[in-house]
């Protein structure tokens, strides 16, 4: 927690502007809050690979096999960032991205969106996610997306 709650800190102070939002993170952060992470991977070694490296890092992480409405387990555990793997059973992480994105009190989390298929940003369609990771992938790459993603959304939050 230490490394992710200075990170924060770190670029809070140097891009800081004044913000309702920023301040709000600011003191949500400097509680030494996690951040939530969820992620929706059908193959569990993936998964658990997935849930470990964040969490090392101080992350809160909730992972899924399946998800019968993203929307209703983004409202359950409330996370600042997505993963869902892009083949699922039922449904393509493309369609939950999308309706992450479309979602008014959602639109603004960080979506990773991960493959095997190193092609689906090219594929049809604009699913708006954040960024995308291609499996199999480096943890340290992993955990380099993850900050970037959470980066960009406070330097959206705090004007920057």
């Amino acid at each position: 927690m230490k490394a992710l709650t200075t990170h924060v800190q770190i670029f809070i102070y140097y891009n800081f502007k004044t913000s309702y939002n920023a301040a709000l993170l600011f003191a949500c952060y400097s509680k030494k809050m996690p951040m939530k992470i969820l992620i929706v991977e059908d193959d569990d070694d993936i998964l658990n690979l997935l849930k470990e490296v964040p969490e090392k890092e101080g992350f809160e992480v909730t992972g899924f096999n399946y998800t019968e409405s993203i929307i209703k387990s983004m409202e359950k555990y409330k996370p600042e960032l997505n993963i869902p793997d892009f083949s699922l059973p039922g449904i393509n992480g493309g369609e939950l991205c999308h309706d992450i994105k479309c979602h008014p009190a959602n639109a603004s989390i960080p979506v990773i969106m991960l493959s095997a298929f190193p092609r689906v940003p090219e594929s049809p369609g604009n699913y708006g996610s954040d960024a995308f990771l291609a499996k199999p992938f480096d943890t340290e790459y992993l955990l380099r997306t993850v900050y970037n993603c959470i980066d960009a959304k406070l330097a959206v939050l705090s004007g920057v």
